[in-house]
């Protein structure tokens, strides 16, 4: 069939495109092109579809690595980061936000003048460990992000080592900062929460907690496997952000999102010859092998108190 004979869609009326299903909620999510798909966009718009909401992906980056570690990475140009985002900010409405990497510096700046403009959209800010850079560009780039996003974020997400260091880079007492402590410093940074991820516990378990500057607030503890991951945080900050824009309060969307990654980890799998990678799709079953029934989005665990049946460590 040529193009010129391709069939023209049905017309609609205005009275049946008044009675479609609204669109789900929009989450714009900054962060660098991750060819693994284990993290950065592509594990961003997967765990942002499992949990029924849309993802906006701004490319900032794009870091060179495979499953088993990260060798370089490549930034975009500043104004064609900031771009991206007002592109699609003029024409849809975004309810959440996420900030994964961003490059370096410049591309913090042109980032969080973005993010300026839109003070009521929560910020969920996620933290990866940037070893691979250089040391004064590593420097520089999270000089930024607690100058200028820190400050506009709603919920900072990291692994304790990444948020000691972060955070804390002077802590010298033999006992690890708490989930507290972190909260405090990132308070004087202007972060309202943080998610701390991989606390270690006695007898092979981890915690996650939640907490702001007056304590924690929720949490789950994990039981410790040798398995590594690639992925988690990026899953763990996306899935929250998700449940952000749909409207969930932070300590509700924190329990959900947790018990999502402790999941999608536990139905991991290794594509390569390096790390696991989560399985943001789990629960989509095929048609008809439980109750016959189409598979649905990510639904809760309801009893999220209760501890996971099969936990995996988170990094």
């Amino acid at each position: 069939m040529s193009p010129t004979s391709l069939p023209h869609a049905p017309e609609v009326d205005d009275a049946a495109q008044d009675q479609e299903s609204p669109p789900p909620a929009c989450m714009l999510s900054f962060n660098a092109s991750d060819a693994t798909g284990a993290g950065g966009l592509g594990g961003d718009v997967s765990t942002v579809a499992a949990m029924g909401a849309h993802c906006l992906p701004v490319v900032t980056a794009v870091v060179l690595r495979d499953t088993a570690e990260t060798f370089e990475h490549h930034t975009l140009d500043a104004d064609v980061v900031a771009e991206q985002a007002r592109h699609i900010l003029e024409d849809v409405p975004v309810t959440a936000w996420k900030v994964g990497f961003l490059g370096n510096a410049e591309g913090v700046s042109a980032v969080a003048e973005v993010l300026s403009d839109y003070p009521d959209v929560p910020l969920v800010t996620y933290l990866p460990s940037v070893a691979w850079m250089e040391e004064d560009d590593q420097q520089s780039y999270l000089d930024a992000l607690r100058e200028l996003v820190l400050p506009q974020t709603a919920l900072l997400v990291g692994n304790h080592k990444t948020l000691t260091d972060f955070l804390l880079p002077d802590w010298d007492n033999e006992r690890a900062p708490s989930a507290r402590e972190l909260a405090v410093a990132a308070a004087q940074s202007g972060a309202q929460h943080v998610l701390v991820t991989g606390i270690q516990l006695p007898n092979q378990y981890i915690d996650n907690v939640l907490a702001s500057p007056q304590g924690p607030i929720t949490g789950e503890k994990f039981e410790r496997f040798e398995t590594a991951f690639v992925g988690a945080g990026d899953t763990l900050s996306a899935a929250v952000a998700a449940l952000l824009a749909v409207g969930a309060e932070l300590h509700a969307a924190v329990g959900e999102a947790l018990s999502f990654l402790d999941q999608s980890l536990d139905a991991g799998f290794r594509p390569g010859m390096g790390n696991v990678v989560p399985d943001r799709f789990f629960w989509a079953l095929p048609a008809g092998e439980e109750d016959g029934q189409a598979p649905t989005a990510f639904e809760p665990d309801p009893e999220p108190d209760m501890p996971p049946k099969n936990p995996r460590r988170m990094h």
